[in-house]
């Protein structure tokens, strides 16, 4: 029996279709499906209809979103922009409430599941994991929240910080995280053999920030793939941001592009404004799954950002220079179904048995949206219009 048949719909080709829904997931998409009776009908009047949307890699704990107005505090190193950092949060509302606030946000624009990274090290402890914990526990079975500890900090540099990632994986975390092997701890196999290593011992995933540039990031890349591969843990790991692979020529590219999908390491990326970033469409061509997220958003490292994930696929469309309907649907895909897969979520999309998650907006395709995302939208979460109040 169809529960729920949502009519007048359009796919993201541009063409009609209804959508029925059972049991919270997909039954039938198709042109003029017959209710049941007892069907609930809902019109959606001609709108879009789009995979929910995938948040691959935002940081909860640090946003400012829905704080006053943070003007930003420039900061001449990495450690700086962390005292910065400190001193910022220390004079804003409690994590848990801002990153509650900042999931609000977001479920209401369309996304469905996000990882968030959390800092964690031997000085702050696991606060900021248990405030976004008590957050997501809040958003339970309306937005899927994935946690990484993450060592913002390093962890070689930081004394107890590998002891504090192990706990916070015991704790709740799914994904162990990472940061930049060399230029943070100067011990690149040092700083994998405690991320790999717990990553193993605790059956986590693991995420590594990779902001090394050139071939110093590229000889990162390769000694994570090359780990990956050795303790079978292909589609389990993901590398953020990974600059590098936008700063070499074609052949080095190729060569760790390779290496990167015979190991089944995933790149996240959020289209950075200031720097080269990955080249998206040539990692696909060898396999190399590419995904998308906000990053940080309205915090001490940047003020941009709204928790728009439909918005971030325009801009890393924009900066990928895509301009044909097959490229901007692959800036989609990746903020939905390839976010999905990385994730180890469900990647079915709007396909008979997937979940039925999905975003209704008024657009006339899915490039259309991508190349102008609009403001206005309806959320469903498995056939269900989603509700914003606890």
């Amino acid at each position: 029996m169809i529960e729920t048949l949502f009519t007048d719909a359009l796919l993201p080709d541009g063409s009609a279709a209804d959508l029925a829904v059972s049991g919270g997931r997909f039954t039938a998409i198709g042109r003029d499906l017959a209710a049941d009776e007892g069907t609930e009908r809902v019109d959606l009047g001609g709108r879009l209809v789009l995979p929910g949307f995938v948040d691959g890699h935002i940081h909860l704990d640090k946003s400012f979103f829905g704080e006053p107005w943070q003007p930003h505090r420039p900061a001449a190193s990495l450690r700086e922009r962390l005292a910065v950092e400190k001193a910022m949060l220390a004079d804003v509302r409690p994590a848990a409430v801002r990153a509650d606030v900042l999931i609000g946000q977001a479920a209401a624009l369309g996304t469905v599941a996000m990882r968030s990274h959390v800092d964690v090290d031997a000085t702050t402890g696991l606060s900021h994991l248990h405030a976004v914990m008590t957050a997501r526990e809040k958003w339970r079975n309306r937005v899927d929240i994935e946690l990484v500890a993450f060592p913002q900090a390093g962890i070689l540099t930081c004394p107890g910080t590998a002891d504090i990632l192990d706990a916070a994986i015991r704790e709740g975390a799914e994904v162990v995280g990472g940061i930049d092997p060399e230029d943070m701890d100067g011990n690149s196999e040092g700083h994998l053999d405690i991320v790999f290593g717990i990553a193993e011992r605790r059956g986590a995933k693991i995420d590594i920030h990779l902001h090394e540039a050139g071939f110093a990031g590229i000889a990162q890349l390769h000694r994570i793939a090359a780990r990956t591969q050795a303790l079978g843990l292909g589609g389990r790991v993901s590398v953020s941001h990974a600059y590098a692979l936008g700063d070499v020529k074609e052949p080095v590219l190729d060569t760790v592009a390779r290496a990167l999908a015979d190991a089944g390491v995933a790149i996240m990326t959020n289209a950075p404004g200031d720097r080269a970033f990955p080249p998206v469409l040539r990692l696909r061509e060898h396999g190399v799954r590419v995904f998308a997220g906000n990053d940080n958003i309205r915090d001490a490292w940047w003020p941009y950002g709204n928790g728009d994930m439909l918005q971030r696929a325009m801009l890393i469309g924009y900066r990928s220079g895509f301009y044909r309907d097959e490229d901007l649907a692959v800036a989609l895909a990746m903020a939905t179904t390839e976010s999905a897969l990385a994730l180890g979520l469900e990647g079915g999309g709007l396909t008979v048995g997937a979940e039925a998650s999905f975003v209704a907006l008024p657009a006339a395709s899915a490039a259309a949206a991508v190349a102008a995302p609009p403001s206005d939208r309806r959320v469903f979460r498995r056939g269900k219009a989603l509700t914003l109040t606890s």
